[in-house]
């Protein structure tokens, strides 16, 4: 059984490359996480987890993160991704990611609409998001990445 997350961080990145994995994986360290490899989760953020910008997480470890990413090899296009958390008191938070060929800002409003949305149908109240989104004009191929990396406090020897 795998633990529970205690603390997370909200990423984003964009880069260009030879070939749509060289962008994707420059658009991964544009993020910083680039040097981890990745567990694809869905929308839940654990209760009580918190947010830590500077979350330093050791190289080639297993993350836990909800992420929306897309790679474009039209010249002139824009491509996008968005995340978003949502936050009541006492419960477990909700994550959800956009990405696609869109402005940044587009894709931060579908974000917030499918975060109001997600708690509507939970009966929740929504008392906080952030949402944080990057874009990127293809100039040969170009990768776009939002991320919620989920980590654990690790007890020290």
């Amino acid at each position: 059984m795998l633990p529970t997350p205690q603390k997370f961080k909200i990423v984003t990145g964009a880069s260009e490359g030879k070939t749509s994995l060289s962008a994707f994986d420059g658009a991964l360290l544009q993020a910083g996480i680039g040097n981890i490899n990745l567990i694809r989760v869905t929308s839940i953020l654990p209760p009580h987890a918190s947010e830590e910008p500077n979350l330093e997480i050791p190289e080639g470890s297993l993350v836990p993160t909800a992420y929306g990413s897309v790679t474009g090899e039209n010249p002139g296009e824009i491509i996008s991704a968005a995340i978003g958390v949502g936050f009541t008191a006492g419960s477990f938070g909700i994550i959800m990611e956009r990405a696609g060929w869109e402005s940044q800002a587009e894709a931060e409003a579908k974000v917030e609409m499918m975060l109001q949305d997600a708690f509507s149908q939970r009966g929740k109240t929504l008392e906080q998001i952030i949402i944080k989104g990057v874009e990127h004009k293809v100039i040969n191929t170009g990768a776009v990445i939002a991320a919620v990396a989920l980590w654990y406090y690790m007890e020290t020897p």
